[in-house]
């Protein structure tokens, strides 16, 4: 296996790629990360084009990979696709097709990106759906930048950054996703992602949430395969405080429940405050984690899935595992838009 296999792969799914190719990618991440504080030019995809269609809206997402691309020589092109003619429905009057979008974006430029998750979709699995039609029809690597299902550059950075910040030894480590309490109503892409990414690197993972939270049952199948694979393991518990005993990293997120597009975000946001109480305290920090690093995607909910206290303490990783997305998807763009160094 080298890094040039992965030229013309897509991204759209985390287990679309083996630990292999990922440990390809993250020995890229280092070196790209070094070039960048070492100040020298890396313009590996020079002349080159990435398109971003943002169906849903970003800060940091949109943010690195237009840095990305702009360190790497080339150029990235951010599309609203409110100002186009697409339509995801494929019938005579409703709008240009994906077909023919995809065909003709990828004569114009050398990778696309897709946002496309929660309040943008009719169901759960619909923005999936969506951008594998786009890879089938595209000339051109398709790269999820966040989806309803899967988030594959966020897991990447995280596992990116727990093996960073623990010296590599991410295996046998435990990490507790949970649940936490947020008005917002979230996704679940990002806790499911790096689910499957940690059980692939052969961590300890426990997902612990209330009765009506878990994950997509799929999802968890394949976290615990992956675990059986890599030698980690993969446990569900609806205990807060027991899961989060001995925990070394802990990633508090809200997510929605499986009835999301059935029951509409009013009754999710009323059965969500029945659970006010799930957050990540620092009380909790102190008294049961050992020691208990955040590692959070961001935006975070200060005061709601997390003290601001475990935020800003010096367990936080929040600020280097954003920096990370910017050198992950560098080499992510790198390998698949082949790119030379």
């Amino acid at each position: 296996m080298s890094w040039f296999d992965l030229e013309g792969r897509d991204l759209i799914g985390e287990i679309d790629w083996t630990k292999e190719e990922y440990d390809i990618a993250i020995n890229l991440t280092t070196q790209m990360k070094g070039l960048y504080y070492s100040r020298k030019p890396h313009p590996y995809l020079a002349y080159k084009t990435f398109a971003m269609m943002f169906f849903s809206g970003s800060t940091r997402t949109r943010m690195s990979f237009e840095t990305a691309m702009t360190q790497l020589g080339g150029h990235s092109q951010y599309i609203n696709p409110e100002t186009m003619r697409l339509s995801l429905e494929d019938k005579p009057g409703a709008g240009e097709s994906i077909r023919d979008t995809a065909k003709a974006m990828a004569r114009f430029c050398d990778g696309i990106g897709i946002r496309l998750l929660d309040d943008q979709i009719k169901y759960y699995g619909h923005g999936n759906e969506i951008m594998k039609r786009f890879a089938e029809e595209s000339e051109v690597p398709v790269i999820n930048m966040a989806s309803d299902v899967n988030h594959p550059c966020q897991s990447l950075t995280d596992i990116y950054t727990m093996q960073e910040k623990l010296d590599g030894a991410v295996g046998g480590k435990k990490l507790v996703i949970m649940w936490a309490y947020s008005p917002w109503i979230r996704g679940r892409c990002s806790v499911q992602g790096t689910a499957l990414i940690s059980s692939l690197y052969g961590m300890n993972v426990v997902l612990v949430n209330p009765p009506e939270y878990d994950l997509d049952p799929n999802v968890m199948q394949q976290c615990r395969a992956l675990a059986s694979s890599s030698g980690g393991s993969f446990e569900v518990s609806h205990d807060l405080d027991r899961a989060l005993d001995g925990a070394t990293v802990v990633f508090p997120r809200n997510w929605f429940t499986g009835n999301r597009y059935e029951s509409g975000k009013e009754a999710e946001t009323a059965l969500a405050k029945k659970y006010a109480n799930w957050r990540y305290s620092a009380d909790r920090q102190r008294k049961l984690t050992a020691p208990g690093y955040l590692l959070q995607c961001m935006p975070v909910d200060r005061g709601n899935e997390a003290d601001s206290e475990v935020c800003d303490n010096k367990l936080s990783w929040i600020y280097d595992q954003a920096e990370n997305r910017l050198h992950t998807q560098k080499a992510i763009m790198t390998l698949t838009m082949g790119g030379r160094l």
